[in-house]
C-alpha cells in the first residue's frame, strides 16, 4: 500500500516496499525565535534557504510550518502560510507537508500548493476529526493522523492503536482511503518515557500488521533534552525502519541521520545494488576531499606568510 505525494513534476511515494522518505522539518519557527521574527516582519529569506539547504541533502518532501504567533492565528497565519508555501514552490519542485493545527491555514495552504500535498495533521480528537477530515476529502490528499485523542497521549500503546483505528474508521466515512493516512504513532522523549522507543516500535508493527497503514513520526521528539541529541535520532530511525515506519520528520542536514536512513534502506532491501548508499558514501568522500585539501592549502599559506615574516625580521636584524 503506497501513499502518493506529489508537486507538478515529482511523485513521492511512502510505501512498506519502497526508500523511507525523508520529510525536512526545518521550515518551522517552533523554538527557532529569529525565523519566527523575521517571518513576522516579511523576511522570508531563511525559509528559502531552509528549503534550498534541505533539498540538497537529500529530503524527498518539505514541511511547511507558519505557526509563528499564538495571537489570533486564524487571521495572521493563513497568509503567512501561503507566503511559505508559494516562496518554497518557486525554488524546489519536491512536494510538500502542510503544517498547522489552525485549519484555516491548512486549507491556504492547500489552495497555495501545487499538487498533492500531505495536510500535517488530525488526531483522534472529535472536534479535529470534524474539522480536518472534510476538507482533507474536499482536496483528496493524505493526512497525517495522530494517535491521541481528548485524554491526551497514552503511554499503553493498544490505547494509542484504538485512537489509530477510530481515526481510519472516520477517515473512510468520509471517502478517505486508507493509503493516503499517514498515522503517527507519537514518538515521546525517552528521557522522560523510558519505554518511548519500544513503545513506538510495537505501535509502527501493529498499525502494519491490523491496518495496513504507513506510519510517520517526528522523530526529533525521540531526543528531546538529551546531550548529542543526533547520535540518538540517527540510532532510533534505523530501528523504527526495522519495525515497519515508512517515513519521518526529520532533519536531513544531519549527515549522521542521512547516512543512517541509508545503511537502513539498504538492509531493508529498498535499495537496490545500493546505489543510493553508494552515491551517498561517494559525496561524502569527495567532500571530506575538498575539506582536507582546503584545510592544508590554508595550513601552506600560513606557513608562507610566516616564512615572509621571518625573512622581513631577519633582514631588519642586519639593517
Amino acid at each position: 500500500m503506497n501513499t502518493v505525494v506529489k508537486s507538478p513534476t515529482k511523485t513521492v511515494l511512502i510505501g512498506p516496499d519502497q526508500p523511507f522518505v525523508i520529510i525536512g522539518e526545518r521550515i518551522n519557527p517552533t523554538g527557532r525565535k529569529k525565523l519566527e521574527a523575521e517571518m513576522l516582519a516579511g523576511d522570508f529569506s531563511r525559509v528559502l534557504r531552509d528549503a534550498q539547504a534541505q533539498i540538497a541533502a537529500g529530503a524527498h518532501i518539505l514541511d511547511v510550518n507558519a505557526g509563528v504567533t499564538s495571537v489570533n492565528p486564524q487571521e495572521t497565519e493563513p497568509a503567512i502560510m501561503v507566503q511559505c508555501v508559494e516562496l518554497v514552490q518557486s525554488v524546489t519542485d519536491v512536494p510538500l507537508c502542510i503544517d498547522s493545527s489552525v485549519v484555516p491555514a491548512l486549507i491556504a495552504g492547500l489552495k497555495a500548493a501545487k499538487g498533492r500535498p500531505i495536510v500535517n495533521s488530525v488526531t483522534g480528537e472529535e472536534e479535529r476529526l470534524e474539522a480536518i477530515l472534510p476538507v482533507v476529502a474536499e482536496y483528496n490528499v493524505p493526512v497525517i493522523g495522530i494517535c491521541n485523542d481528548e485524554s491526551g497521549i497514552s503511554y499503553d500503546p493498544k490505547v494509542r492503536l484504538a485512537v489509530a483505528k477510530k481515526i481510519v474508521v472516520r477517515a473512510e466515512s468520509y471517502g478517505i482511503k486508507r493509503e493516503d493516512l499517514l498515522l503517527d504513532p507519537l514518538a515521546m522523549p525517552v528521557g522522560a518515557v523510558n519505554t518511548a522507543g519500544i513503545d513506538l516500535f510495537t505501535i509502527v508493527r501493529m498499525i502494519r500488521e491490523e491496518l495496513g497503514c504507513n506510519t510517520v513520526c517526528g522523530a526529533s521528539n525521540i531526543s528531546f533534552g538529551l546531550p548529542n541529541r543526533h547520535l540518538i535520532d540517527s540510532v532510533f530511525i534505523p530501528m523504527a525502519i526495522a519495525a515497519g515506519m515508512t517515513c519521518a520528520i526529520t532533519n536531513p542536514l544531519e549527515k549522521s541521520i542521512r547516512h543512517a536512513i541509508y545503511a537502513a534502506d539498504v538492509l531493508m532491501g529498498h535499495d537496490e545494488s545500493c546505489q543510493r548508499y553508494l552515491t551517498a558514501m561517494r559525496e561524502a568522500q569527495a567532500s571530506e576531499r575538498a575539506g582536507n585539501g582546503a584545510t592544508l592549502a590554508s595550513a601552506d599559506r600560513r606557513a608562507a606568510r610566516d616564512a615572509r615574516r621571518a625573512a622581513r625580521s631577519a633582514r631588519q636584524a642586519e639593517g
